[in-house]
């Protein structure tokens, strides 16, 4: 199961998501920043960021 908290990327949020595949953890991220921080384009390197962030649920992050 693969995991992503958006307070590592957007400081103080506090949403979170899991699902199988990190493709599907990236899409879920990428909508989240549109809706809730009201990105109207998600770049490219903001993609990459959050692909950086991605994890396996219960790892450590660093």
């Amino acid at each position: 199961m693969k995991s992503f908290e958006c307070g590592t990327l957007v400081p103080g949020c506090t949403w979170h998501t899991e699902a199988e595949e990190s493709a599907e953890v990236v899409r879920r991220a990428a909508e989240h920043l549109r809706t809730a921080h009201e990105e109207e384009v998600v770049r490219p390197n903001m993609i990459e960021e959050i692909k950086a962030r991605v994890h396996e649920k219960g790892e450590a992050l660093n």
